[in-house]
C-alpha cells in the first residue's frame, strides 16, 4: 500500500511516498514559500494540489485511489495524545485547541490536514504527534516548580519534541546491537538547527531536554538553549522590549548565531574558529560544552547507557566533533558503552506508525 507522508511548515511543505510493507521510499519532495508575494502557491491546501499533481505527472501514483493513507506530523500533542490517532473531527478540534502551545507549527499542520481532507476525501489520514514519545516522562520530571495553578489552567509542563527522530534512532540502534529495546538504556542526540537529547530506558522516554517548546535546552543554532528566566526580564526591561521582540531574540537571534555574530551554521562557525575568530570558537566551545552536560545527566539519571546515538545534519555530518565527544564519553563509560551515528528519517518512522494504525 502507498503511505503519503506530509510535513507542513508555516511556509512550506516537505513529503514523501513509501510503499509498505516494503518501507520502499518512491518519491519525495519540497514545497517552499507558500503564501510569499512570488509564490504561485498561496496556501498549503493549494501546496497539496501541487505535491498531488507532481505524483501524478511523474507517474508515481496513477490515481488518487493508489494513495491508501497519509500520515500528517504534528507538532505538539500536548497531554491529549499518547500516540498516534487517526483523523476525525474531534482529533482535528483538540489539535486546535492546543494551537497556541505551538503557534508557529500546529496551524500548518493542521492547515495540510484540512487540505488533504479535501483533495482526499475518502483517503484515511494519521496524525502523528512529536511530543507523544515523551508521554512515558514521569510527573516529577515533566513538571516544572512553579505554582500548580499554571500546569491546571494553561498545561505548562515539559512535553519535549524531535519524538520521531529519537524513536526512530533508538530502534536502528536496537537493531544494530542485536537486543530488544526493552533491554537497553540509551541515549539518543538529535543535533541540528534545533538540538535535543533524550534518555530512553526500555524502549520508553525517560527524560528530554526540550521543555514546553522547543526553545528549552541545549544551545541550538539561533535558539538560546538554558538561560535564567531573570537576565530575561532584566534585559527587556534594560532595552525596553515588548514580549514579542524578546521571543523572536530567544528565538531566531541567540544560539550559535548570537554568540559568534556570524551565522548559526556549525560549518561556517568552524572555519572561522580554525581561522582564530575569537566569537566563532567561543560558539563552538559552549555548543559542545552543553551537549556533553546532558549526557553526562543522563548517564547518571539512567545509571550508565548501552548506548550513545548522534543524529540529523550537526550529528551525522561533523565527524571532528563526534570523535571529540566520543573520547569525552569514554573519560565517564565503559568500552562497553557503544557511540553511533545514524541518519535519522522522520518521514519513515511516521510512515512507519501511520501503518501500524491502520492495519489496527
Amino acid at each position: 500500500m502507498k503511505i503519503l507522508i506530509v510535513n507542513c511548515g508555516s511556509s512550506s511543505i516537505k513529503y514523501k511516498l513509501y510503499d509498505f510493507p516494503r518501507r520502499l521510499q518512491l518519491a519525495k519532495g519540497l514545497i517552499e514559500k507558500i503564501g510569499e508575494k512570488a509564490s504561485a502557491v498561496n496556501d498549503h491546501s493549494q501546496g497539496i494540489k501541487v505535491l498531488i499533481k507532481q505524483l501524478l505527472d511523474d507517474k508515481i501514483i496513477d490515481s488518487l485511489t493508489e494513495i491508501y493513507a497519509v500520515g500528517h506530523r504534528v507538532v505538539h500533542g500536548g497531554e491529549y495524545f499518547r500516540e498516534p490517532r487517526i483523523i476525525n473531527d474531534k482529533v482535528i478540534k483538540k489539535i486546535e485547541i492546543i494551537a497556541d502551545l505551538a503557534p508557529l507549527h500546529n496551524p500548518a499542520n493542521l492547515a495540510g490536514i484540512m487540505g488533504c481532507r479535501k483533495i482526499l476525501p475518502k483517503t484515511k489520514q494519521v496524525a502523528v504527534f512529536d511530543t507523544a514519545f515523551y508521554q512515558s516522562i514521569a510527573e516529577h520530571v515533566y513538571m516544572y516548580a512553579i505554582p500548580q495553578q499554571y500546569y491546571r489552567k494553561y498545561g505548562v509542563r515539559k512535553y519535549g519534541f524531535h519524538g520521531t527522530s529519537h524513536q526512530f534512532v533508538a530502534n536502528k540502534v536496537s537493531e544494530l546491537l542485536r537486543r530488544p529495546l526493552s533491554k537497553l538504556k540509551l541515549i539518543t542526540c538529535h543535533l541540528g538547527n534545533g538540538c535535543s537529547i533524550t534518555a530512553i530506558n526500555k524502549g520508553k522516554a525517560v527524560d528530554t531536554s526540550m521543555g514546553f517548546t522547543p526553545l528549552e535546552g541545549l544551545m541550538m543554532g539561533t535558539r538560546s538553549g538554558d538561560v535564567d528566566i531573570a537576565s530575561i526580564f532584566y534585559i527587556m526591561k534594560k532595552e525596553k522590549l515588548t514580549i514579542e521582540q524578546m521571543d523572536h531574540i530567544l528565538n531566531r537571534e541567540s544560539g550559535i548565531l548570537g554568540i559568534s555574530g556570524i551565522s548559526n551554521d556549525i560549518r561556517v562557525i568552524k572555519g572561522k574558529a580554525r581561522k582564530g575568530n575569537k566569537f566563532a570558537k567561543l560558539a563552538l566551545e559552549m555548543f559542545i560544552y552543553r551537549i556533553k552536560k546532558y549526557i553526562g545527566a543522563y548517564f547518571m539519571i539512567l545509571g550508565g547507557a548501552d548506548a550513545i546515538c548522534f543524529t540529523a545534519g550537526v550529528g551525522e555530518n561533523n565527524s571532528d566533533i563526534i570523535k571529540g565527544l566520543k573520547k569525552d564519553i569514554y573519560k565517564i563509560a565503559s568500552r562497553s558503552t557503544k557511540v553511533f551515528v545514524i541518519p535519522t528519517d522522520e518521514e519513515l518512522m511516521i510512515a512507519s506508525l501511520t501503518y501500524k494504525v491502520i492495519k489496527k
